[in-house]
């Protein structure tokens, strides 16, 4: 491994502070030991930071595009100052310095699998942004260290498909580590990540799945795939609504892209279950406190965005899954 694994030299004015909390990161060449410098072909960034980006535009690409590229020319990586979170991107290996532990050649077409809020970037041309799938096509050179976990992009998947699926990856394995066999699930937000979670529930054997979304026609492209046992067309930030519209769950995973939500799971969750929060949205304190306020004895899960096997469980959802897949293709392809 590298002397410097974990990028602390790139760490702009703040010593001893890890890349992703830095203000800002140094993405300037040359490589330095352990490190892969990446040509950069697309950014797909967090649902939740795309959509404050977006709402802070007035709906307007370009201004998001904008948006975008004066964060990073401030920061050198892509790090929402009001989320907080990034997202990642795919592109092609230029250069792999003396020191990273291996796994990748000149010349390998990759996913990284770690935020866009720890890789240091540069973005010399966009070349075009997709915002109904938060991706926005770039030209420029990205550093990934020698920690970071990256995917090589399948053969066998479109590109896109397999982005949109890897964005997301923490999130269904995550789910196959808590789902147990005839438990009662509940999923908030029917995106991409709710899908292959909604998917991966229903593989380990749960007994109910109950999906909760504001748009009835994300609920409707989820049920179309019988994905869903019980669709709720209701409004997250609204807890005790939702909490009159549920059963009780066993597991609430919460994969929303607004905040405050965190109500919403504690009370649809039965007393002594779990509350998985992959959205980038939740607060800490809300959750916490609101809990002790509740009187709600619930464990309450962080989602990582990184478990072992997490690539390779996604992708093959997407290949083991037809209607799964044909729902990705359509939405994000």
């Amino acid at each position: 491994m590298a002397a410097d694994p974990y990028g602390l030299s790139r760490v702009v004015g703040e010593r001893g502070v890890l890349p992703q909390r830095a203000r800002q990161l140094d993405p300037s060449l040359p490589l330095r030991e352990g490190e892969v410098l990446i040509d950069v072909e697309s950014l797909n960034i967090d649902a939740a930071s795309f959509k404050q980006l977006k709402d802070a535009a007035g709906g307007d690409a370009q201004q998001v595009v904008a948006a975008v590229q004066q964060i990073v020319r401030e920061r050198g990586k892509m790090q929402n100052p009001v989320t907080g979170s990034g997202g990642m991107l795919i592109g092609r290996v230029r250069e792999v310095a003396p020191g990273h532990p291996g796994g990748l050649a000149v010349g390998d077409r990759i996913a990284t699998l770690v935020s866009l809020t720890l890789t240091p970037l540069v973005i010399d041309e966009v070349r075009g942004v997709r915002p109904e799938i938060d991706r926005v096509d770039v030209k420029g050179h990205a550093i990934l260290f020698a920690s970071g976990i990256f995917a090589k992009l399948p053969g066998d998947l479109p590109d896109a498909l397999a982005l949109a699926a890897l964005d997301v990856a923490g999130a269904p394995a995550l789910t196959a580590r808590y789902v147990k066999p005839g438990m009662t699930v509940m999923l908030i937000g029917a995106g991409k990540s709710g899908a292959l979670c909604l998917a991966q529930a229903k593989r380990n054997g749960a007994a109910k799945l109950v999906a909760l979304d504001i748009s009835a026609k994300a609920l409707e492209a989820l049920s179309g795939i019988g994905l869903v046992d019980l669709a709720v067309a209701a409004d997250a930030t609204q807890a005790v609504e939702v909490m009159q519209k549920v059963p009780p769950a066993d597991l609430v995973i919460n994969c929303a892209s607004v905040p405050n939500t965190e109500m919403a799971s504690i009370l649809s969750v039965k007393q002594g279950g779990t509350v998985i929060f992959f959205s980038m949205a939740t607060s800490f304190t809300t959750a916490a406190l609101g809990a002790e306020g509740v009187g709600k004895d619930v464990t309450m899960v962080i989602g990582n965005g990184y478990a072992p096997g997490h690539a390779a469980l996604t992708l093959e959802l997407l290949r083991s899954e037809p209607k799964l897949r044909a729902l990705f293709e359509q939405r994000y392809v």
